[in-house]
């Protein structure tokens, strides 16, 4: 900062970054939907700390109940915006970037924590493609870039994604489960005998059955999820293509 400011200051004149600092913090406005959607977002990151705090299963019950927590805001958040007509710029930027970073965090935890089966990278590797590219799209389309307005079917989408990491998640709570049951086992054992197709081996209970089910019912829900996910990204970009033209 040079020396002419620094007098500035000493005679009680302000920062002018300062002033337009602060008008743009107070022309954001704080409503309890846009309160939800901020918690939305910071919970996303909170999914894989629980990862790096917590020794599982307590990781999994935690991020279980978080996941689910902040999915539930994002019906809510957008509910209330409507029904107490509090829509706002602030909450309408945020909202999709807190169900990606939802979506991208969880679906990072859950394949590092994997065998990186291709019938789980495969999916999840094209919900990461779409949000990537869908975002990038916006991006260059700037002020344009309402012509990308989500849509029913990706709001279906989103709710795909949601419920099938919800299950992929609750399946780790099962292993913990099916673990206790079988005292010789401990929770790496069970998750090598489901990893092989081996957990057969085991007697029969409601637990294996659970962990069974939920697995594949999610991986189910993530194929679902991925080709919703690589439908809507088709539209977007075909929606996108005449402003991506050269003689424009």
């Amino acid at each position: 900062m040079n020396s002419s400011w620094h007098i500035g200051q000493n005679i009680g004149i302000r920062d002018p970054r300062h002033i337009y600092a602060g008008k743009i913090a107070h022309n954001m406005t704080w409503t309890l939907p846009n309160i939800l959607t901020v918690l939305r977002l910071l919970a996303a990151p909170g999914v894989a700390l629980m990862f790096l705090y917590f020794d599982r299963p307590y990781a999994d019950w935690f991020a279980l109940v978080l996941f689910i927590s902040a999915a539930i805001t994002d019906w809510f958040d957008g509910f209330l915006a409507r029904a107490w007509k509090q829509e706002t710029k602030l909450g309408a930027m945020l909202d999709p970037i807190a169900d990606k970073a939802m979506v991208v965090i969880a679906l990072m935890v859950i394949v590092g924590y994997s065998t990186m089966s291709p019938w789980l990278v495969l999916p999840a590797t094209v919900i990461l493609f779409r949000e990537v590219f869908v975002s990038g799209l916006r991006e260059f389309l700037g002020d344009t870039a309402g012509t990308l307005k989500v849509t029913k079917l990706a709001k279906w989408k989103t709710t795909a994604q949601m419920v099938a990491i919800a299950t992929l998640f609750s399946q780790g709570v099962f292993e913990h489960f099916v673990s206790r049951s079988n005292s010789a086992l401990d929770r790496d054992a069970v998750h090598a005998l489901l990893q092989n197709d081996q957990i057969n081996n085991l007697p029969k209970s409601w637990e294996i059955d659970a962990m069974v089910w939920s697995g594949q019912i999610g991986l189910v829900l993530l194929w679902v999820a991925a080709v919703l996910t690589f439908l809507t990204g088709l539209d977007y970009f075909n929606k996108a293509k005449p402003f991506l033209r050269d003689d424009r």
